[in-house]
């Protein structure tokens, strides 16, 4: 962070890189993304590891031929160069072809006036390839009926985000640090 970065900057992203540091955001074919689209995040520079401990294959994986780390997590640099982090790369999934990023659903839902927690995970769909499933926590007071929730998300994100299934649970499951255990709900 820098000095003159307003306090909106500093809290929601995680800064610049640093000098001899090298950040960019690619899609799925490794090209690299327009400013403010998301992308798998890949670092380049002193701080990259060289590789995994005699792990030739897992090194392969994850550093490209160029020194490139694939780190898995996905986000977005702005014009200005900062990095945002958005999500997992393996918690994405494709709806009909389009990219569903888990969290940018859950944040949209979270908007939601009895949505008070919402973990996001692709499912089988036979047209779709995968659709989105909810498992929301809602605040017990404004009572929203499964049907209520759709028709609020299609009025408020793009029709492949739309759940295509939602499960109310009393809480979500967490781990000591306070992190959705996704694989829980799969």
């Amino acid at each position: 962070m820098y000095p003159n970065d307003d306090y909106e900057t500093i809290a929601t992203t995680s800064g610049k890189s640093i000098e001899g540091v090298e950040v960019k955001c690619v899609d799925g074919d490794g090209k690299e993304v327009a400013s403010g689209d998301q992308g798998e995040i890949l670092v380049k520079g002193f701080n990259v590891m060289q590789g995994y401990l005699d792990n030739p294959e897992a090194t392969e994986e994850a550093i490209d031929k160029e020194g490139w780390l694939h780190t898995g997590d996905i986000g977005i640099i702005d014009d200005k160069g900062y990095l945002k982090i958005t999500d997992r790369l393996k918690d994405m999934f494709i709806v009909g072809g389009f990219n569903a990023y888990p969290a940018e659903i859950e944040n949209i839902l979270l908007n939601h006036p009895s949505i008070i927690q919402a973990a996001v995970v692709g499912i089988p769909d036979e047209r779709m390839g995968e659709v989105p499933k909810a498992f929301l926590v809602t605040n017990g007071k404004d009572l929203s009926s499964k049907e209520e929730i759709i028709k609020w998300a299609k009025d408020n994100m793009a029709n492949y985000k739309v759940p295509r299934e939602i499960e109310f649970l009393d809480s979500l499951p967490v781990n000591a640090a306070g992190k959705i255990m996704k694989f829980k709900l799969r």
